[in-house]
């Protein structure tokens, strides 16, 4: 049995001079999320579902449990000098935490409960969070430039999901690896170890709803899926929680597209909080993401809450799909 504070001290192994500092971090982010999944199984039963009565900067409607976790994470993490900055979709600002001490090498980007709507019915909801190391001789008091980094220079990505099973899935650079929580020892334990995304699946995710409003190459990609241009008819499966559509496309291929529309054309996700851990992982497991026409990790960020349409998926989809955007024409496998 390997639990996840022992897999990361071995990844740890892999960098000569290790300090212990990144896996004291990432017990900061096991430890809320032990604590953010305890209260998303008793929701029902406590005062914590429903909405919470303010917006956040994104302009949403905050719940309960959006407030609970945030306050969780921040709690959590604060106390690791390692870190110098905090940065989380609910909030309009970074938060300044050891910026000043030499220790402080990283900064942690988190959406501390994605899909939390969807807690009201019962339905998985998650968190993402994306680490990157201090950028080399920036001013400790521009938090800005600690967090506007592509994501290419992520150190490490993941994200939690609240299902079934509390799991967290994570990659320090070196493969993709699921851990469930074990509740009779309070541990993550390794169960999904070295992912990788089939390279074609039977399922595309999107909200289907809103496709009079996609660009053109997007409503007859959809269809030549449902055709099976692609060796077979897919099916649809859409759950509106990113990470509980990604975690199903992580493990059994596919495609999940979140497009631009004539309301959003920048997109509606963010990039630095859902779309750069996904497209992570994404790619360390063997997929590939782009915001529809160049790759998610390439983005050089413009602003902290910053947004980007997301196409994510197993090779033979995503390989369809960069094909239909460069000539507009039918794609077979």
């Amino acid at each position: 049995m390997t639990t996840l504070q022992q897999h990361v001290l071995q990844e740890q192994h892999r960098f000569p001079g290790a300090s212990g500092q990144f896996s004291w971090l990432m017990s900061g982010i096991t430890l809320a999320a032990k604590m953010i999944q305890a209260q998303v199984r008793r929701a029902g039963l406590t005062d914590l579902l429903g909405e919470h009565g303010e917006t956040n900067v994104q302009g949403e409607v905050q719940q309960k449990l959006d407030v609970y976790a945030n306050e969780v994470l921040g709690e959590c993490l604060s106390h690791r000098e390692s870190i110098g900055i905090l940065a989380s979709e609910e909030n309009e600002k970074p938060a300044l935490m050891h910026h000043e001490s030499p220790n402080a090498n990283y900064a942690v980007i988190f959406d501390p409960l994605d899909g939390s709507s969807n807690i009201d019915v019962n339905v998985s909801v998650g968190t993402t969070f994306s680490i990157l190391h201090r950028p080399h001789g920036e001013d400790w008091n521009n938090p800005e430039k600690w967090i506007q980094q592509p994501g290419s220079r992520q150190v490490a990505a993941g994200y939690v999901l609240y299902g079934s099973s509390t799991m967290l899935v994570y990659s320090a650079g070196n493969g993709v690896h699921g851990f469930t929580l074990d509740p009779t020892i309070g541990a993550f334990v390794l169960s999904h170890e070295s992912i990788r995304m089939p390279e074609q699946g039977k399922y595309y995710s999107l909200n289907e709803a809103n496709s009079e409003q996609f660009p053109e190459v997007y409503r007859q990609y959809i269809d030549h899926l449902r055709q099976g241009q692609l060796n077979h008819p897919y099916s649809s499966r859409y759950i509106g929680s990113m990470v509980a559509d990604f975690h199903r496309t992580l493990l059994k291929g596919g495609i999940f597209l979140y497009p631009p529309t004539e309301s959003h054309p920048d997109g509606k996700l963010r990039l630095l909080y859902e779309a750069n851990p996904v497209a992570f992982l994404a790619e360390q497991a063997g997929g590939t993401a782009i915001d529809g026409e160049r790759r998610v990790l390439d983005i050089e960020p413009e602003g902290i809450h910053q947004r980007t349409p997301l196409v994510v998926g197993s090779r033979v989809e995503m390989d369809a799909f960069t094909e239909m955007l460069k000539t507009g024409n039918s794609v077979t496998a």
